[in-house]
């Protein structure tokens, strides 16, 4: 009888409490605040890429010119002083004029600055079959050329070297404008191929 009523008693569990199966595999899953962390930090961190990249070149102040790079102290360096308080305010379009030592920058809204440094050293690169464009009448040797961003130039018929940052845009007045200075205040002087 014992065996009757235990029988019974089985059979009258509750269904709930009966094991169902629901044909899935034991394999553990991943939850869902998990699976929400691995999309979210990789999309955290391309977002921090982005608005790094926003603010740096967004900022005030532009990437800097080639030329701010180029070692100053070359030959003739120390009538650099003189030549920069005779640069005018404005060169083309580009006002707003700031010198830092022996650099000169021009501003103009949605442009690069213009860059000028006075007393480069002789370009490393300047050799005999060097191209030379000539500007009223200065020798200048074409250094960095950005594609769609700017050109560096150095003359090199003159001394202090003077080297220019043009921004793509700014025309052909402010380096024609430097270039009769340049004739006008600086000694000429012999080609310097390094020999």
């Amino acid at each position: 009888m014992s065996d009757v009523s235990e029988e019974k008693s089985r059979d009258d569990k509750p269904v709930e409490d009966q094991p169902v199966e629901t044909g899935q595999s034991d394999e553990p899953r991943l939850s869902p605040a998990l699976i929400a962390t691995l999309i979210a930090v990789p999309v955290m961190v391309i977002a921090g890429f982005i608005a790094f990249a926003a603010l740096k070149y967004s900022g005030d102040e532009p990437a800097p010119s080639p030329v701010e790079s180029y070692a100053t102290g070359g030959p003739g360096a120390e009538l650099c002083a003189d030549f920069i308080e005779k640069l005018p305010a404005q060169l083309g379009d580009f006002n707003d004029k700031t010198i830092d030592d022996t650099t000169v920058r021009w501003r103009k809204a949605d442009s690069d600055p213009i860059v000028l440094r006075c007393g480069v050293q002789r370009p490393a690169d300047f050799a005999p079959t060097s191209s030379l464009q000539v500007i009223n009448p200065i020798q200048w040797f074409l250094t960095d050329t950005v594609d769609g961003v700017g050109q560096a130039y150095v003359s090199v018929d003159h001394r202090p070297y003077i080297a220019m940052w043009l921004p793509a845009g700014a025309g052909n007045a402010p380096i024609t404008d430097v270039s009769a200075l340049i004739a006008e205040h600086l000694k000429a002087s012999p080609l310097d191929f390094g020999n």
